[in-house]
């Protein structure tokens, strides 16, 4: 552990400095750009990775129905419609069961070993 003692940010600032101090001015430009160039590329990189989602429709289709409709004629369709919207229930009922069993099956094996 005492070689983690002689490092000190002081000592290190005052050693970059010295050894500044020892380039020549040509050198210390040279490296400024480099430095520059390299924060440039690094940034292009950062600000390409930001990708925007594309923007996904979401079209909603209704039907229209005239307003001088009779109870009648609303409880027709509705008995027509039933049929179809009992089997996209059942479907989505089946899917939500299928993903519970996959989490349970995950949870089964996490269980047994002990999480």
């Amino acid at each position: 552990m005492s070689y983690l003692q002689r490092f000190n940010p002081l000592r290190a600032f005052g050693d970059l400095r010295r050894w500044l101090a020892t380039r020549k001015p040509y050198e210390l430009w040279f490296m400024m750009l480099a430095m520059v160039v390299t924060l440039v590329i690094l940034w292009m990189f950062v600000k390409d990775s930001n990708v925007a989602t594309p923007y996904k429709r979401d079209i909603i289709y209704v039907q229209q129905w005239r307003l001088d409709r009779s109870d009648a004629d609303i409880k027709a369709q509705q008995a027509k419609d039933l049929p179809e919207e009992l089997k996209r229930k059942a479907a989505i009922e089946a899917a939500q069961k299928k993903r519970q069993a996959e989490f349970k099956k995950y949870d089964d094996w996490l269980t047994s070993h002990g999480f």
